[in-house]
């Protein structure tokens, strides 16, 4: 049941608040309170420490996976360019995956508690607290989970030497958006192509929050007709 005129009590833990919003949840989280500081999101001190994750914890947990998997495939007789072309292969298909994944699940609309619940888990705490250092990569525990049918469905589409580079390839396009979604918030990038990326990226959090799904690139945006308008091209209609 939903309380009426709820309001969200930042000082507290928020995860079993948000849902009391109803449908008034989608506006609430999208209105981006931008500090450094996050909020607490469990009591439980266990579970509040498995939802902070340090940036740098990605590589140093995952790209050691990546490695072994490529391995694997070169121990089952692959050479380079045939390795190559599968871990380029796995890294189109995270972009493709990354973008999905953002647009259909990231940006769900909720209105039930428990909808609301776990999208503020999944998603929306970034929306809500983008600049939350600690909550702006996946936790280990979750990526280690997903990696079950990820490599399910890499084994599926293809045959057992080629699975484990495939798998690697899409692996380390992950560590890759997960950097790349770090630096476009806390970096300061120097040169045209970061530069242009972050802003692309803060404009989906501060602009048009329903365009603008990739994050490592905009070719899926293009493709499916998500690319948001300048503000120049807006102005001209």
């Amino acid at each position: 049941m939903v309380a009426q005129d709820f309001k969200v009590d930042l000082n507290k833990a928020l995860v079993f608040q948000v849902g009391h919003l109803g449908e008034a949840y989608q506006e609430w989280v999208h209105q981006p309170i931008v500090c450094k500081e996050g909020p607490r999101f469990f009591e439980n001190e266990f579970w509040e420490f498995l939802t902070r994750t340090v940036w740098w914890a990605v590589p140093v947990i995952w790209l050691p996976v990546v490695f072994y998997s490529i391995s694997m495939s070169v121990r089952m007789g692959h050479g380079f360019p045939e390795i190559a072309l599968m871990v380029f292969a796995g890294i189109f298909v995270w972009t493709l995956l990354e973008y999905t994944l953002h647009r259909f699940l990231f940006h769900i609309e909720t209105k039930s508690y428990w909808g609301n619940t776990v999208h503020y888990l999944l998603h929306g705490c970034h929306h809500k607290h983008p600049m939350d250092g600690l909550r702006l990569v996946f936790p280990p525990t979750a990526t280690a989970v997903l990696c079950v049918p990820f490599w399910n469905l890499v084994k599926l589409i293809s045959v057992p030497s080629v699975t484990p580079a495939l798998f690697g390839g899409g692996l380390l396009g992950y560590v890759m958006y997960d950097c790349t979604h770090y630096y476009l918030h806390h970096g300061q990038p120097s040169s045209d192509v970061p530069r242009n990326l972050k802003k692309y990226h803060l404009n989906h959090h501060f602009r048009i929050q329903d365009k603008g799904f990739g994050i490592t690139s905009s070719i899926w945006d293009r493709v499916f007709g998500t690319l948001p308008q300048s503000k120049a091209a807006k102005k001209d209609r």
